[in-house]
């Protein structure tokens, strides 16, 4: 599930719109600096055909879905606080499919299901031998 948290105003081609930003679910993450966990969120924007007042109206709404992160040309980005660049490649992406996972998780669940695989085979073997 994510949940609508904010909109904002946006203009193509001389036409004003909306886009809803959408947010996850709380996250865990492992700081490489300071090797402390901190809580996070991934957010992603989804454009919208309503108005201001709809898209006001609809902050705190839930719906089902995720956000994950998709591969894309490296671009800049500048952190506002501290004026650091960094080049990613990736970006975050809202979709509609519940249990869609990143690449990044499924090489972990990859991982640990390879490891459980060699658990299960070293118990089997030891069964043999006794």
């Amino acid at each position: 599930m994510v949940r609508i948290v904010n909109y904002l105003k946006r203009q193509a081609e001389e036409k004003d719109f909306f886009v809803l930003e959408v947010q996850g679910g709380i996250e865990m993450v492992l700081s490489q600096s300071t090797q402390k966990y901190y809580a996070t969120a991934k957010k992603a924007y989804v454009s919208s055909t309503f108005d201001e007042v709809t898209c006001k109206a609809l902050i705190g709404t839930e719906m089902p879905g995720s956000i994950v992160k998709v591969d894309c040309d490296p671009y800049e980005y500048t952190n506002k606080d501290t004026g650091e660049i960094f080049t990613l490649s990736h970006n975050y992406q809202y979709t509609q499919e519940e249990g869609v996972i990143s690449r990044e998780d499924r090489a972990i669940q990859k991982l640990f299901g390879d490891e459980l695989q060699l658990s299960r085979n070293v118990a089997q073997a030891e069964e043999h031998i006794m």
